[in-house]
């Protein structure tokens, strides 16, 4: 791969790779890179979760990781983001992985831009590294994807996390479910209540409500929303034995999922941010050993 840009932009065999590599650094597979890459993180929005981790991939992986803080940029002076990666380039970085408020905001870098690209969420669009933990995490749990009943729960239609995993999951032969509100569903499907999908759902994978991006509608509560549509403690008894809850955080406790339930045994909440260091692992060095 070049650049990883949305899930439609990777084939079901490079997942499979990712994935299969993720799995090799997990069971303790070094990197060996052919020479000294210069990666840059470029975080227009506040992460605390694939930030670090995409740092962390990169310096376990043998990436020299150059600093760059969006607060201090001449993005505050009016450079366009074409103009801020195409200085990156050329200064020497190799790839940057950029998170930017604006939906598909890699379509004004791809004429005219040489350096590698992965996308670290855009806008309200997509989140491929996200998606790809999140298959990882799966799959380690059930070993396929193919007719797996999956419940997405929460706000799709800002959500970048539920677009890339229904596209990726529908794809690999999962069966994938959303339950929300009308006014969250987007261009998709949806479940207006619970139904019959906690008896029947292997994974339930919960969304933040996104109060930054005025997600809240006429009549919504933080109270009304988790009686009606959130995880509670008499829902997870009702989960089919074996199946697993799933969120990509940060978590709004009390929310999208009862507090007690973030750290139960069903949880993979913390394992999926684990996953994510090994997957992003996965995903850097391919990205870079493809620019040899």
């Amino acid at each position: 791969m070049k650049n990883l840009l949305s899930m439609e932009s990777v084939s079901n065999e490079e997942i499979e790779a990712i994935l299969k590599r993720a799995a090799e650094f997990e069971a303790g597979a070094k990197s060996q890179l052919e020479r000294d890459y210069l990666v840059a993180n470029l975080f227009f929005e506040p992460s605390t979760r694939t930030k670090t981790s995409f740092e962390t991939a990169e310096r376990r992986i043998g990436a020299t990781v150059i600093p760059f803080e969006a607060g201090f940029s001449s993005t505050l002076k009016g450079e366009t983001l074409y103009d801020t990666v195409k200085t990156l380039e050329s200064i020497g970085m190799d790839a940057v992985v950029i998170r930017h408020k604006k939906d598909a905001y890699y379509e004004e870098l791809l004429e005219g831009i040489n350096v590698s690209i992965i996308n670290a969420g855009d806008g309200a669009g997509q989140h491929p590294s996200q998606s790809m933990l999140d298959l990882y995490t799966i799959f380690k749990e059930f070993g396929k994807f193919e007719g797996l009943n999956i419940t997405i729960a929460g706000d799709v239609s800002h959500s970048r996390v539920a677009k890339s995993n229904i596209i990726a999951l529908r794809r690999l032969g999962a069966n994938v479910n959303i339950v929300c509100p009308t006014q969250w569903q987007a261009e998709f499907e949806a479940h207006h209540d619970w139904d019959d999908l906690l008896e029947t759902s292997d994974v339930i994978m919960l969304l933040r409500v996104q109060h930054e991006r005025d997600a809240a509608f006429e009549g919504y509560s933080d109270e009304s929303y988790h009686t009606r549509y959130g995880l509670t403690k008499e829902r997870e008894k009702r989960m089919k034995d074996g199946a697993i809850i799933m969120h990509p955080a940060p978590v709004n406790r009390g929310v999208e999922i009862d507090s007690s339930l973030v750290e139960c045994e069903r949880s993979r909440i913390f394992k999926q941010i684990e996953n994510g260091v090994f997957v992003r692992m996965a995903i850097v060095e391919n990205i870079l050993k493809g620019r040899n």
